[in-house]
């Protein structure tokens, strides 16, 4: 049975496969970037959590990542656009269904990438912060 971190990143990995774009998880940067752009989720760190006894419970602050790389000519509004609805696939449900207290991203930092002999890319890493509880720190 997973844990409920597993399960949490596993929603938020289905929620992007919803996307246009292509959307893997922990995987390397594959050699072409689809059309519609690329998403990677990263599983990231969960943190130091707040612990409440009484119940015994851990409060963490999840930190995962969104790799965006898109590329092409109009790679800027390719990007913009891609941005945009990973806001609102998140925005749609903040609690993935239940399974979190709360989930909110943070606003990208894109960069340009060169490319020897083709267009460049254009990537960021969106951090998307999970809040959850669990009753143990590996569970």
């Amino acid at each position: 049975m997973p844990t409920p971190r597993e399960t949490i990143l596993a929603a938020l990995h289905a929620r992007l496969s919803a996307l246009p774009a292509t959307a893997l998880r922990g995987d390397v940067l594959p050699e072409r970037v689809p059309a519609a752009g690329l998403l990677i989720l990263r599983d990231g760190e969960p943190g130091e959590p707040e612990v409440t006894l009484s119940p015994l419970r851990y409060h963490y602050q999840h930190r995962a990542e969104i790799e965006t790389v898109v590329q092409g000519a109009a790679r800027d509004a390719t990007f913009d656009t891609l941005c945009a609805s990973i806001g609102t696939a998140i925005a749609s449900d903040r609690t993935l269904g239940g399974l979190c207290d709360w989930v909110e991203a943070e606003a990208p930092r894109p960069v340009d990438l060169p490319v020897e002999g083709s267009a460049s890319l254009k990537a960021a890493v969106i951090p998307v912060i999970l809040h959850y509880s669990t009753a143990d720190p590996l569970a």
